[in-house]
């Protein structure tokens, strides 16, 4: 599973049990996600999730990472049999506001924010995965 955490929303994706294709689920509410996560885990086998790192270009984390790093320790006590990883984030957002300008979506579905975090995610764990 990836996640791409935000400030009010976070975009989630997951990969088949093979690893072979990587798809958004949704998008929830980032005061909502840790409930989402204990109903979803409880219902589908998640090995290990993986959470967007976001830096700036000298590398330096950025304020969403005492966030990030905050959830995860919270995440940990909840569910600790679940493995979770960081991935770069960079320029992931930048990559899928391209992907959905080239999609062919209408204007108003581009506009969609809930359909950039999902992307988002996507390429986060697609980039985990190494498949990009």
């Amino acid at each position: 599973m990836g996640i791409d955490y935000g400030l009010k929303k976070c975009g989630i994706s997951v990969t088949d049990p093979d690893r072979i294709i990587v798809s958004p689920l949704k998008t929830v509410k980032s005061s909502s996600l840790l409930s989402f996560l204990k109903i979803y885990t409880s219902e589908e086998d998640v090995e290990k999730i993986v959470f967007g790192y976001p830096t700036h270009k000298d590398g330096n984390p950025t304020y969403v990472v005492d966030l990030i790093e905050k959830f995860v320790k919270e995440l940990n006590q909840e569910l600790p049999e679940i493995k979770i990883d960081f991935q770069d984030e960079n320029f992931s957002s930048a990559e899928a506001k391209d992907v959905i300008l080239k999609s062919g979506l209408t204007k108003k579905q581009r506009q969609d924010k809930s359909r950039l975090d999902k992307i988002s995610a996507v390429i986060i764990l697609q980039r985990y995965l190494k498949h990009i």
